[in-house]
């Protein structure tokens, strides 16, 4: 078996830690926990990073494509290597849940988030595993874009912090037990 984790974000340091980037800083959490590297992959237009755990490959790959081309990245390599739809997961950024909360699911509709709607057109499905990061609503008058593409204030950055502790252990608990809906059951909230 093979397993495809997907963290959504825009490449470059302008976007480093930035609400948008929050599935970047999972991807990056877990590469250090698995202590994977990174390497970019141009055929691919990704950085892809791989183990093994509980003798299964894992692949961990961050789009570079930005974020509205993610679904490029994720056809190829799901093509390439030949990973049942079923055996990936994105994780990315949500507007309409407050700071820090966690969803999974295991399909639905964009939501209006540019990333899912180029993976569901490129993959042609909306059935594929997801764990969705509040990062909250614009407040003051701010715009989304502005939102999106701005940093977490000290409160979030440290609530996110936890935040991403929780999702890598549901991911190690997935990888571990090959059950999404287990560990949505278990982390959900």
């Amino acid at each position: 078996m093979v397993k495809l984790i997907v963290g959504l974000g825009n490449p470059g340091s302008k976007y480093h830690e930035t609400k948008h980037n929050v599935g970047f800083m999972a991807l990056d959490l877990m590469a250090k926990a698995f202590g994977v590297a990174f390497t970019e992959e141009k055929n691919f237009k990704a950085e892809v990073g791989s183990t093994f755990i509980n003798g299964e490959k894992v692949y961990l790959v961050k789009p570079t494509t930005f974020m509205n081309l993610s679904g490029v990245a994720v056809r190829a390599l799901l093509a390439y290597y030949n990973i049942a739809v079923e055996d990936f997961i994105v994780i990315y950024d949500d507007l309409d849940m407050e700071v820090g909360k966690i969803r999974f699911r295991q399909k639905g509709s964009a939501g209006g988030h540019n990333g899912i709607k180029s993976i569901i057109a490129e993959i042609g499905t909306q059935e594929f595993d997801r764990i969705k990061i509040g990062i909250g609503r614009p407040k003051n008058g701010m715009t989304v874009v502005n939102h999106v593409l701005g940093k977490f204030d000290t409160d979030d950055y440290i609530t996110i912090g936890h935040t991403l502790d929780k999702v890598l252990d549901a991911v190690e608990h997935y990888l571990k037990t090959s059950d999404f809906e287990d560990t949505m059951r278990r982390y959900n909230g």
